[in-house]
């Protein structure tokens, strides 16, 4: 009998997982026009609401052995791990697929949460090895994937490509080349469906880059594609690919020749809606920074509201919530080294166009137009912030693709200025503001002069001319009493769906199991165990195949979770790492595809190391 299989905390916890569900469905049949009020509510504010801009980037990386040419420094990888460093310290998601003519190592999108979350991906970075034959589709077909999979809707997506952009496929696999163009060009196409731009980054240290390829992927989906003939040069182009993502621009502060001695650069922070400021130092030897803020007190590298990142190329500071006005920063390098100083500021700042004076406009009419900047949901009232802005109105007739820029008058707390409608044509209008640090765009505004309607674009997902929300308001109201019924008779048949479902569920995906032995510090090849035969549970033993002296790893034990994850548990007496840290795994910890643990044995001097892969 079902009943005699499942233990009563089981039971417990899927009643909890239930109750939620109920109470949800009878707030919406005692209201059914609340989450309709919500939801308009929601769409109205969502411009003003929203926080800083968030990330959700995958880095794909081509680790075949025509890259050992293209690249034999590995300064890709360095670049890679600047990108990272250039995140936000909280918010931003990364994910990393590393391929040849397969998927050679993946890791799912890993919101950063931490020093340690960097820290890891960077370390993932650092574990890549090299292999035979290239095939740019695997690559971009699971890039895709991976945000498909993981990505927040309210992030911003894209995809960072270094290649060489020339495939060299296995002849003994019977893939051909227009199977692989065919998939490429599928997987792009999914891209420039769901909003991936992709940016791409050529190599061409052997002169054999294909930049067309590359090129066609940028231009097919919005990004940028990049070229160089020095792998030297790629801590820069992630700059400008980080910087041009989140509508902002590098700003040079100064390029020197070390002397030896410490020399003096100033770095202006123009406002106080500067979230983060990036101060990239790169040089081909270490460097040593100190610095002083606008007040001449000297400031701790790193120290709380100061980060530090290194590596053999370069240097990161990041400013969190840098006091307004004059840094000072003094770099010393090696004699004879030149290096470079690049600044990136991050600010929490939105553009919007104030409402319309009129709902209808027909040919003949002149449409006004005002537009102010948004901190943290506020507007601006801060003059010093517009001063040094300039704002045009891009005008874009849908009907003949022809572009209109027309300058907007700065008032110093405003953009305000006027459009002629000419033709009984549909309109696009976008702001732009920019100065030297940063630039902001409008969402677009349609005016369909034929109609008369005046809507926003359907990315902001807002209403049209005042007369729909309240038509789907009239016409959603049954429809939700309609979904509540229907949910509450299908509550019970999921409940006992769940119930016989937990006694017996199987597990996907793979286990990565490594085994570092302390003495020697050497470490076993990789075994990947898939998970499919498993039912219910299964022990860390039982991947270790029950190895006499690993015994301790039994207290380790895995159990399915949901979408696809696992939940690991370990009793006490045992201790669970990620991320180089303890982590509480007693009450069960979620491992999602990508995901990287290590168990350190007590009793004999190894480190059992663990990738969960889907």
């Amino acid at each position: 009998m079902l009943r005699t299989q499942l233990c009563p905390r089981t039971t417990k916890n899927m009643l909890q997982r239930l109750i939620p569900v109920l109470l949800l469905i009878l707030c919406l049949m005692a209201s059914p026009f609340a989450a309709l009020r919500a939801s308009a509510a929601t769409a109205g504010s969502s411009a003003s609401a929203a926080g800083p801009s968030r990330i959700d980037a995958v880095l794909l990386i081509d680790v075949s052995n025509s890259m050992n040419k293209s690249d034999k420094n590995n300064i890709a990888g360095e670049a890679m791990k600047m990108f990272i460093d250039m995140l936000s310290t909280q918010g931003d998601k990364v994910g990393i697929v590393a391929y040849t003519d397969k998927v050679q190592r993946e890791k799912a999108l890993l919101e950063i949460g931490s020093a340690g979350d960097k820290q890891d991906l960077k370390d993932f970075i650092d574990g890549l090895n090299r292999g035979p034959y290239t095939d740019i589709a695997v690559g971009m077909e699971e890039a895709v994937k991976v945000l498909e999979n993981g990505s927040d809707p309210s992030h911003e997506p894209m995809i960072v490509m270094l290649a060489d952009g020339n495939n060299d496929l296995d002849e003994a696999s019977g893939r051909t080349q227009s199977q692989s163009d065919q998939e490429l060009s599928a997987a792009v196409d999914a891209a420039k469906q769901k909003g991936y731009p992709v940016y791409t980054i050529g190599l061409n240290a052997d002169g054999k880059l294909n930049k067309d390829i590359l090129a066609g992927l940028s231009n097919e989906t919005g990004g940028k594609s990049f070229t160089t003939n020095s792998a030297d040069d790629l801590p820069q182009i992630l700059s400008e690919i980080f910087a041009s993502h989140l509508k902002l621009k590098i700003v040079p502060v100064q390029s020197i020749t070390a002397d030896g001695s410490f020399q003096e650069v100033t770095v202006n922070v123009p406002n106080s809606s500067v979230l983060e400021a990036n101060i990239s130092i790169m040089s081909a030897q270490p460097v040593t920074a100190k610095l002083t803020d606008p007040s001449g007190k000297e400031v701790a590298i790193p120290s709380d509201d100061v980060l530090l990142s290194k590596s053999s190329t370069y240097s990161l500071i990041k400013l969190l919530s840098p006091e307004q006005g004059d840094w000072k920063l003094q770099v010393k390098g090696v004699p004879k080294d030149k290096i470079d100083i690049n600044l990136v500021f991050n600010y929490d700042l939105e553009l919007k166009i104030d409402a319309l004076p009129s709902a209808t406009y027909k040919k003949g009419d002149t449409v006004g137009i005002v537009s102010h900047l948004y901190s943290n949901g506020a507007q601006v009232t801060l003059s010093n912030l517009y001063q040094d802005m300039n704002a045009v109105l891009l005008v874009t007739d849908v009907d003949t693709g022809a572009v209109e820029e027309i300058p907007l008058d700065n008032s110093g707390a405003e953009f305000k200025g006027a459009f002629e409608i000419k033709e009984s044509h549909t309109y696009e209008l976008k702001v732009r503001a920019e100065e030297s640090s940063f630039y902001r765009e409008s969402d677009v505004l349609k005016i369909d002069a034929k109609t008369g309607a005046v809507s926003t674009a359907p990315a902001t997902g807002s209403g049209t001319t005042g007369e729909e929300p309240l038509q789907a308001e009239k016409s959603s109201n049954t429809l939700y009493f309609i979904i509540g019924g229907v949910l509450l008779l299908l509550i019970a048949a999921v409940a006992v769906w769940m119930l016989r479902k937990q006694a017996n569920r199987g597990f996907v995906g793979q286990m990565v199991v490594e085994v570092l032995d302390g003495n020697t510090g050497e470490k076993t090849y990789p075994q990947y165990k898939k998970l499919s035969g498993f039912r219910g549970k299964f022990t860390l033993h039982q991947l270790l195949q029950l190895a006499p002296e690993l015994k301790e790893s039994e207290k380790v034990i895995f159990t399915p979770g949901k979408n696809d994850r696992l939940l690991l548990r370990s009793s006490e007496g045992i201790t669970v790492e990620r991320s180089g840290r303890a982590a509480d795994a007693s009450r069960g910890l979620e491992l999602k595809s990508g995901d990287r643990v290590s168990v350190p044995l007590q009793t004999v001097d190894k480190t059992i190391l663990l990738e969960f892969l889907i």
